[in-house]
């Protein structure tokens, strides 16, 4: 985060949103970024990339520098960010950490990173793999639980009609395609596997030590704060299944602006308008390495540690990242956030955009 410039936080969008560089000059001096570039890469976007529907929104110094949309977008149109949700579903899971270091949980629960997660699912007993008792929220956070995923051919959740989606993540009964996950793909902790039904223990867990759903929950706690007004959260379950419950994985609908937003509260160190809405030692935690396993993923984001994704990207970037190529992606050393929002494509190059972005810093 710069120390150049005061500090400063976006009204809502309907109280006029974003301060914005209007003109080259302004962008040159003012966010320090060379907007020929910008113009160049906005270009590239359009010609490449131009039959999907996206949006684009830098913000660098406080400031919306530029913002790009192909043309059946609007400002406010949003889009599922798919597992960009996961980001979010972890933020709740450092507040609901947080609450209990704070002896604030409901009933006085404690509850740590290492307790084991199914002392929370009663839904989850009896154990469909005595394994999985010993699986920690930890795990659970870092993609090590063991619990199949996409490594194991169990991709997402989706289910037949005749099934629940949280029954099939506890193991009880297949997705659609026949793929089960009642026996652990690896022993907890031994392995990282990117795994959707692994978060959505996330999901049962945080309603049974909450008595709330994560979506009500970062709403009073951390969109109504930082003034994001047109999120909205899918819920999973219900129908005679287990839940509706927040769903855990995917299913996060929010605009580029208003992504971009999300992401200047983690650039700010979790601070807004001067109050601690993101505990630092939850940011700090998240954002790093979590294990030797996989060490581009750290408590559901995606992180740059020592270069271990991009070496010539700056290290200490972190972002979230979705299905279809919605992201968000911070990076506090150049006071920068990059958040993109959109239908496509289904695979790209996804550092190119951002390498693009930092090219066009000229200070």
């Amino acid at each position: 985060m710069s120390t150049e410039t005061p500090q400063y936080y976006p009204p809502p969008e309907s109280h006029g949103g974003w301060r914005w560089l209007q003109g080259q000059e302004d962008i040159r001096a003012v966010a320090g970024m060379d907007p020929d570039r910008l113009e160049l890469m906005a270009c590239n976007q359009e010609l490449i990339y131009g039959g999907d529907s996206w949006g684009i929104v830098i913000i660098r110094n406080g400031y919306l520098v530029r913002e790009f949309y192909s043309f059946n977008v609007l400002v406010p149109s949003r889009f599922d960010i798919w597992s960009g949700t996961k980001s979010f579903t972890g933020t709740a899971w450092g507040l609901l950490l947080d609450d209990s270091l704070q002896d604030r949980l409901p009933g006085n629960a404690k509850v740590d990173l290492d307790s084991p997660a199914y002392d929370f699912i009663v839904e989850g007993k009896p154990l469909s793999d005595p394994r999985k008792a010993r699986i920690t929220f930890r795990q659970l956070l870092t993609m090590t639980s063991g619990i199949a995923g996409e490594a194991s051919g169990v991709r997402g959740m989706p289910t037949a009609t005749e099934h629940g989606a949280f029954e099939h993540a506890l193991g009880r009964c297949p997705n659609r395609y026949g793929s089960w996950t009642d026996r652990l793909a690896s022993d907890p902790g031994t392995r990282w596997e990117y795994s959707d039904p692994a978060m959505a223990h996330l999901a049962l867990a945080f309603a049974h030590i909450m008595g709330q759903e994560m979506s009500e929950f970062l709403k009073s706690r951390v969109f109504d704060p930082i003034g994001i007004e047109k999120l909205s959260w899918d819920v999973q379950g219900g129908s005679g299944f287990i839940g509706p419950h927040t769903n855990a994985h995917t299913g996060v609908h929010v605009s580029a602006r208003e992504l971009a937003r999300f992401g200047y509260l983690m650039l700010q160190g979790g601070v807004w308008e001067g109050q601690q809405l993101i505990p630092k030692w939850w940011l700090d935690l998240s954002t790093q390495s979590s294990q030797e396993l996989n060490r581009q993923y750290g408590y559901t984001w995606w992180v740059n540690t020592e270069g271990c994704r991009w070496l010539d990207i700056p290290h200490d970037l972190f972002f979230l990242a979705g299905y279809r190529s919605n992201l968000c992606y911070v990076v506090p050393s150049l006071d920068l956030v990059v958040a993109r929002v959109g239908s496509g494509p289904t695979a790209w190059n996804q550092r190119k955009l951002l390498a693009n972005v930092i090219s066009a810093i000229v200070a």
